[in-house]
């Protein structure tokens, strides 16, 4: 899993960080998403996929990878 976030989007309503705080910060001058890391441990992907969905503006964008055998 990969993570990106569009500040331009974003409205500062904090629900990524509450919900996985280890993923997501918030910075002190505006208040819009700061991601801690980018390629959270598999034990967090539930969290990141449920803060995801609960952005009221999307800007939250989840990829997964696809492995190949």
């Amino acid at each position: 899993m990969r993570i990106t976030v569009n500040r331009e989007l974003c409205v500062g309503s904090g629900n990524c960080v509450v919900n996985v705080p280890e993923v997501f910060d918030q910075d002190d001058e505006e208040g819009l998403v700061r991601l801690q890391i980018t390629e959270p441990p598999e034990e967090l992907h539930e969290l990141v996929e449920v803060a995801a969905q609960m952005c009221p503006v999307g800007a939250i964008d989840v990829q997964h990878r696809v492995t190949t055998q």
